[in-house]
């Protein structure tokens, strides 16, 4: 997909990475991972393990990451244990029996990488990479009158690069 939003063309690369690490998971033998669940398993691959940085980083409730929790733990997925330095907090880690699937992860995520690094070359990849390790700050708060203006016809991008 190629959109004049920014916000649409980052979707559309999440989603080339989600399907690309959908498929390896199921190559691994973990079949029928919904996008938020590979999202899930993506995290705790790249080292998150707090339930709430979790779900904040995929931008649900706690109770959504909880749900997911719940059912990969049931498939022998991931495993939720006591956290060592918080007696309250449990963290998430894979399940023994489930090595194969974090191995899998790691090693799409890391091919993914690379075979981008391929199709967009490396200064690019740099640039992606770094814009997307940035601070952005807080979500800003669009003013009324911004929603006011007339719509423009023809526009190719919300904002001309500089």
């Amino acid at each position: 997909m190629h959109s004049p939003y920014l916000m649409m063309n980052l979707l559309s690369a999440v989603y080339w990475f989600d399907e690309a690490l959908q498929a390896a998971l199921k190559e691994a033998g973990i079949p029928n991972v919904s996008r938020a669940q590979s999202m899930l398993i993506a995290n705790i691959s790249a080292g998150e393990h707090r339930a709430t940085r979790i779900a904040r980083n995929l931008g649900v409730t706690r109770q959504a990451i909880s749900l997911m929790l719940s059912e990969l733990e049931a498939r022998g997925i991931v495993e939720l244990v006591p956290d060592p330095d918080d007696r309250r907090a449990r963290i998430v880690r894979f399940a023994e029996q489930a090595n194969n699937t974090r191995r899998a992860a790691a090693k799409a995520l890391h091919f993914l990488e690379l075979e981008l690094v391929e199709r967009i070359g490396l200064p690019a990849y740099h640039g992606l990479r770094d814009a997307m390790r940035m601070n952005w700050g807080e979500p800003p708060r669009v003013p009324p009158d911004v929603l006011d203006e007339p719509e423009r016809e023809n526009v190719a991008a919300p904002v001309t690069p500089i």
